[in-house]
């Protein structure tokens, strides 16, 4: 199932992984053509587009894609660049109009094979409904400041915007784009900085900013990821991760929340996989008061084990029989029943108490390595982190902020001791 967020906010998610963006605007190769003027532009628009002069950029994007309407970089960059214009633009319908093509032009940069997270971010933003008259905040005079760092960013005037976006902070310090639009500009200039003390300042004032955004909502994914950014671009590996690992906490069924951490992943040659736990027992959801469980045959007659997933099943029935009374008492405040955080993990831990009996028994040879690893899981207290990053479904998400509030290093640690130590 698909737990994506949509994008209902504003540029805030829409930022791309500046590190990686900039290498394949660099390294994606150059149209076979004989003019010369054609590769000055295309590196000027380059240049232009990772200064986040996207203004400045699109009339030379637009007359690099009449010239070739094929080349993936250019369609990426023109496209990401006419959706960002779009949002200073007050008429809604030509706002709506430049959205449209701004679509297209990604549309078809993704059929020419333009998997970046760049256009993938951009796609699905322009796929809900438009969120630009959704007001930063209600103080006027935060929004009007919010208003014209905006318009200073798509012109590239960074130093200009970062002021508009500080001073909206101290009109209004709960605003959380603020402070993450303010550490976004620090990182803008410090990534496209020479200067190696340069670039360090402004990296760590970059960071300085999304700690505050963070402290306005921890629970919100953008500010973590930024922070993962700037510290990845100081090489500071294992800061960076710990932040890759708070976006997803802060927001896990968000697409977006995964982009830094694979790409930190990618860059430190970091293998990322849930444990793989095959459950051999199938059951379908209640249907008329009928549960249907369908045990594996491997289960069956087994020495390894395997056995044990008989009692996931059964485990899960108990939680629907006699009108669901086991939910009901669980989640009093609910009026339907729903695969919850609390069965799966009651239906897991069932299993984990068969197989150590099994094991008592001596009826165990040779222990199945996934059921040894989700024994494993359970004996570390991560069983629940498990489910709700590698099992959950509409139902079990919905217990994700609940649990969240008083588990939030169990969550850290499975990502550090599980998911990157396969």
């Amino acid at each position: 199932m698909n737990f994506n967020q949509p994008f209902t906010a504003h540029r805030s998610l829409l930022r791309p992984a500046l590190v990686a963006l900039v290498a394949l605007l660099v390294s994606a190769p150059v149209p076979l053509r004989a003019q010369d003027t054609y590769k000055a532009d295309r590196d000027r628009a380059v240049k232009l587009f990772g200064e986040s002069k996207y203004t400045e950029a699109v009339p030379i994007l637009e007359k690099l894609m009449e010239q070739n309407p094929n080349d993936v970089v250019v369609l990426s960059s023109l496209g990401f660049s006419l959706f960002v214009q779009s949002s200073t633009i007050k008429d809604p319908a030509a706002r709506q109009q430049a959205r449209e093509r701004a679509r297209a032009i990604l549309l078809r940069s993704k059929e020419l094979g333009d998997d970046s997270n760049l256009t993938a971010s951009a796609l699905d933003a322009l796929a809900v409904k438009d969120a630009t008259d959704v007001p930063f905040s209600n103080m006027k005079e935060a929004e009007q400041e919010m208003r014209a760092g905006e318009a200073d960013f798509t012109e590239g005037k960074l130093e200009s915007a970062l002021k508009h976006y500080q001073r909206a902070f101290e009109l209004d310090p709960k605003l959380y784009e603020a402070p993450l639009y303010a550490g976004d500009m620090y990182f803008k200039r410090g990534f496209n900085t020479r200067d190696a003390a340069e670039k360090t300042r402004l990296l760590e004032q970059a960071g300085e900013w999304f700690a505050r955004a963070v402290a306005v909502n921890e629970n919100r994914e953008t500010a973590h990821r930024y922070w993962g950014d700037a510290l990845m671009a100081q090489d500071k590996r294992d800061a960076a991760r710990d932040k890759f690992v708070e976006a997803i906490i802060a927001e896990p069924y968000y697409r977006g929340a995964y982009v830094g951490l694979t790409q930190w992943a990618e860059r430190y040659g970091v293998s990322l996989a849930h444990p793989k736990i095959e459950v051999l027992t199938n059951v379908t959801p209640m249907k008329d008061n009928h549960m249907t469980i369908t045990i594996d045959p491997k289960a069956l007659g087994s020495t390894d084990g395997t056995a044990a997933w008989m009692m996931y099943g059964i485990a899960r029935a108990t939680w629907t029989t006699n009108n669901y009374a086991r939910f009901r008492k669980q989640y009093p405040n609910e009026k339907d029943y729903r695969h919850s955080l609390a069965e799966e993990a009651d239906a897991l831990h069932m299993v984990v108490e068969s197989v150590k009996q099994q094991t008592k028994d001596g009826k165990i040879k040779q222990l199945d390595p996934a059921l040894a690893k989700l024994v494993q899981l359970n004996d570390a207290g991560l069983l629940e982190a498990y489910i709700l990053f590698a099992r959950t479904d509409e139902g079990i998400a919905q217990d994700y902020a609940e649990y969240r509030k008083a588990n939030r290093d169990k969550l850290r640690r499975y990502w550090l001791e599980y998911v990157m130590a396969q």
